[in-house]
């Protein structure tokens, strides 16, 4: 069993870190932002006052926050992770920040003589809980091998795609196919109700066929439903098809399709709706349609 220490406890990081701790691992905590979560704290978590303390006990560090500028303050600000870390030990970030960052970042940890995994992850809220989570790894070949069965703890597809910044680049290529199958999802309901079919139906038959998705089946649902408490907020979606279209003006590269779906998300961010679930895509068709799939009245 490892001492790991975990720095990010919000709705991803929380299952994952119950699941490691509910394999037998000692986790270790920080309270230099807010007060660990008690269930953690119960169930034998110590909790420390930094990350640099917690990097001095663990062996494993895994950091899970909102977005690049937390990440580097974690690790390099007063009292971070880097001040900590040493040889033999790891600090896997599973956040979903910037590929060009995060190449930085591993730089300067490695030069502590400690190794650095970035390995973000897909599958949502429910992913986390059920340790079904997709894991995309960057990061030497020996030290992923020394936290595979951390990974295998809290997911199942767990892939090492390359090098630092590798695994964050297939993370964000996975969060364009999301966006862009949400879209293309929302956009088919919302022709088909406004066309006087039952969405609900429609639905049914295209789950039948090549139109079958894992977004049909679960987003599909939810926007009928309209059930959009999250799961994956439209501000983080937001935030990754940022570093997208970010990254593809440093590659000189034209991201259309990408760049519309974020749009969507700014029309939906405009409503109020930047917690709405991702799924509530579809509400920012609605409000530009003037007409819901539900029958409710989309904000206008």
């Amino acid at each position: 069993m490892a001492n790991i220490g975990f720095i990010g406890t919000g709705i991803m990081g929380l299952p994952m870190a119950h699941n490691l701790q509910n394999a037998g691992h000692q986790l270790f905590l920080s309270r230099h932002f807010s007060a660990p979560p008690t269930s953690l704290v119960d169930t034998g978590a110590r909790v420390l006052g930094n990350p640099q303390e917690v990097a001095q006990e663990a062996e494993f560090i895994i950091v899970m926050l909102p977005d690049t500028p937390q990440v580097d303050d974690v690790l390099f600000g007063k009292n971070g992770v880097g001040l900590g870390t040493g040889a033999g030990k790891v600090v896997i970030d599973m956040s979903s920040i910037s590929p060009s960052a995060t190449k930085a970042f591993a730089e300067k940890i490695n030069a502590t003589g400690a190794r650095y995994l970035d390995a973000p992850v897909s599958g949502g809220e429910v992913g986390a809980k059920a340790a079904t989570l997709s894991i995309m790894v960057g990061g030497d070949q020996e030290t992923f091998e020394r936290a595979l069965p951390l990974f295998q703890t809290m997911g199942k597809n767990i892939t090492r795609v390359g090098g630092n910044g590798d695994g964050q680049t297939a993370k964000v290529a996975n969060q364009i196919i999301v966006a862009l199958n949400i879209q293309a999802v929302a956009e088919a309901l919302l022709f088909a109700s406004k066309n006087g079919a039952d969405p609900a139906r429609v639905r049914e038959a295209l789950m039948g066929g090549f139109a079958s998705s894992r977004i049909l089946e679960v987003h599909g649902e939810r926007m009928i439903k309209g059930t959009f408490n999250p799961g994956f907020r439209i501000s983080l979606h937001q935030k990754d098809l940022n570093l997208a279209l970010q990254g593809a003006r440093e590659l000189n590269l034209n991201l259309p399709n990408t760049a519309n779906a974020q749009q969507v998300f700014s029309t939906c961010a405009a409503l109020g709706g930047s917690d709405w679930d991702h799924s509530a895509l579809i509400k920012g068709l609605e409000h530009m349609a003037s007409f819901s799939i539900r029958g409710d009245h989309t904000p206008q």
